[in-house]
């Protein structure tokens, strides 16, 4: 069994492996400084890709500025006030059923509210939103988890000395916890930046560098997934698949390092 394990382990690393050097070899080709910090000509299928970049980066942003308060505050509402209850496991399960959403299925109900219903059109706001919705139950359940995981002879020695249950929280709790939720919020970005289906139906696809949150936009992965369709220039779109895995491959590396800093600092506590 050892071994069936093993095998296991080493067909799914090798999956991966193929997939980047597939990317990798098909996109390595393409990458340039003018490719990155280029604009796109003709048809949009020839020079640059950074209007996408920026409106990648701007709407992952507006989305994580939006959902990271309220989750956070779900949380800690979860795991400090709430007494354990029925309305608190009905929450609880529906973040968990918010999180298994398809993102098709956001995507259509992200058009139907923000862009139709609430009057923002195809926009960096829309996108943000429906994003957002993804997102949330990422980094409340992240949230929650890292708060319990604080030990409670903490707690207890602030309210030995006179703090009140908002101080402890706000002055221990969520200062103790913060790598690991800076970790799920990590995470949550780098799921987002991936996204495809969500950004179609809120974002539109229009090439422009997007300044207001009102302003439409064309992300990476509807950039990628419309030179793809058409077949117009496979080699631009491998190298902005290989882009987005490399920006994806960051953001996970960075929750890893906050991780094991978080770790690490506690060992030495």
């Amino acid at each position: 069994m050892l071994g069936v394990f093993r095998a296991a382990g080493i067909v799914t690393t090798a999956v991966l492996v193929v997939i980047i050097a597939f990317v990798a070899v098909n996109g390595l080709p393409v990458m340039s400084l003018d490719f990155i910090f280029g604009w796109p000509e003709g048809v949009n299928a020839e020079g640059g890709i950074f209007p996408t970049i920026v409106s990648t980066l701007y709407v992952t942003a507006l989305a994580m500025l939006i959902c990271t308060p309220i989750a956070v505050l779900a949380a800690v509402y979860l795991a400090e006030y709430a007494k354990q209850g029925r309305l608190v496991t009905f929450i609880r399960y529906a973040a968990d059923t918010l999180s298994s959403v398809p993102s098709i299925v956001m995507g259509l109900f992200g058009y139907a509210m923000f862009v139709e219903a609430m009057g923002f059109g195809l926009s960096m706001l829309s996108a943000a939103l429906a994003l957002a919705l993804m997102m949330m139950p990422i980094v409340m359940r992240t949230t929650e988890e890292a708060i319990r995981a604080v030990p409670r002879y903490i707690r207890w020695g602030a309210y030995g000395l006179g703090a009140t249950k908002w101080q402890v929280v706000s002055k221990i709790v969520l200062p103790s916890a913060f790598p690991r939720i800076a970790t799920g919020i990590v995470l949550a970005i780098g799921r987002a930046i991936g996204e495809t289906a969500v950004v179609l139906y809120t974002m539109g696809q229009a090439i422009n560098l997007p300044l207001t949150p009102l302003d439409s936009g064309r992300p990476m992965t509807i950039h990628l997934y419309q030179l793809a369709n058409e077949g117009i220039n496979m080699q631009a779109a491998y190298g902005t698949a290989l882009l987005l895995m490399l920006m994806i491959l960051a953001f996970n590396l960075f929750a890893r390092y906050i991780s094991r800093r978080s770790a690490s600092k506690s060992k030495g506590n």
